[in-house]
Order: structure tokens, then C-alpha cells, then sequence
């Protein structure tokens, strides 16, 4: 069975875009249908056989277009190959520790386990001092979080090129 996999992202600033777009582009190149798209857009999810979704983390929260595409599409998603990101810590280190094992906002517990991932992962986010307002700025400067890009390209392409393995076996 050939896939056709949904990369749905979640994003403020554009960096969790830039990590769904890396994404999608491996899985590629690894012979998939890709179509990476933004969580929010209207779309028939029964059209995939596999998605990946992934949204930015801003204080323990996903952005709310990904929460609403993984409610409003829980039966579905819960029948196919699924995988989830999060993005945001923006520290040297491994983002897991980072986060003392944080993977996905506590109240999407109930959903997650439902759909069951095949796999839930966390990536580094990106920080452009430019793109933040005075307030964001300020918070940033509180907790003491360095402005930068931290992502991690090659453990982002590893985890892509995980999927598509997978992918591929099933296909088989």
C-alpha cells in the first residue's frame, strides 16, 4: 500500500514550520506523498495513511490549531500510523532532560493515549530577538532562555528518516 502522509505543524514564528518543512522533506526523499501543511488549514485527514504533527510549546502549551486538528480528528488518527513533535527549548542539551521529560501539554494525555503515536519526540526551537514584542522579550530575559536556533537538523532528519523506514516496511 503506497502512503500518502499528512505533515501537519503548528507555529508562531515560523521555526516549528521550518522543522515540519525538513520533515516532509525527507520523507520525500525516501519516497513517500508528502503534503506538509499548517494544523489549522481545512483538510479530510482520511485522505493520509500517516501523520505527523507537530506544534510549537510555549509554556507547557501547544499552539491551539494543533490541539484542535488532534481532538476534532482523535477516531481517525487513532486508526493510522501517527507521529508527534513539539518544538520550543531553546538551551544546549538534550530537549527531553531540558524539560524534565515534558513531551506534550499534560491535558492532551487522555487524547494521546488514545491515538497512540508511534513515536512523541521533542526538537530544539529557534528564537529571533526580531520577531518578539517587548513582553516576549521581557520573558525571555526573566527565565534566563538564550535567543537563538537551536535546532538540532540531523536528530530532526534521523527522526523523519525513522518514520519513513517504518513507512516503508508496512508498505511492503
Amino acid at each position: 500500500m503506497e502512503h500518502k502522509v499528512l505533515v501537519a505543524y503548528a507555529t508562531k514564528r515560523g521555526a516549528t514550520a521550518e522543522i515540519a518543512e525538513k520533515i516532509g522533506e525527507v520523507l520525500r526523499n525516501n519516497g513517500l506523498q508528502v503534503d506538509v501543511l499548517p494544523a489549522g488549514q481545512d483538510r479530510d485527514i482520511t485522505l493520509y495513511t500517516a501523520v505527523v504533527l507537530g506544534s510549537a510549546a510555549y509554556i507547557g502549551q501547544w499552539r491551539k490549531e494543533a490541539v484542535t486538528l488532534l481532538k476534532e480528528n482523535e477516531k481517525i488518527l487513532s486508526t493510522i500510523p501517527v507521529w508527534v513533535f513539539s518544538s520550543g527549548p531553546t538551551r544546549e542539551g538534550d530537549p527531553v532532560e531540558l524539560l524534565k521529560g515534558w513531551l506534550y501539554p499534560n491535558g492532551l494525555k487522555q487524547v494521546i493515549e488514545r491515538i497512540k503515536p508511534r513515536g512523541i519526540t521533542v526538537f530544539h526551537g529557534a528564537v529571533s530577538r526580531d520577531k518578539m514584542n517587548f513582553l516576549e522579550r521581557l520573558m525571555l530575559k526573566n527565565v534566563k532562555s538564550p535567543i537563538g536556533d537551536f535546532r538540532d537538523w540531523d536528530a530532526i532528519a534521523a527522526w523523519a528518516g525513522a518514520i519513513a523506514d517504518e513507512l516503508k516496511k508496512q508498505a511492503e
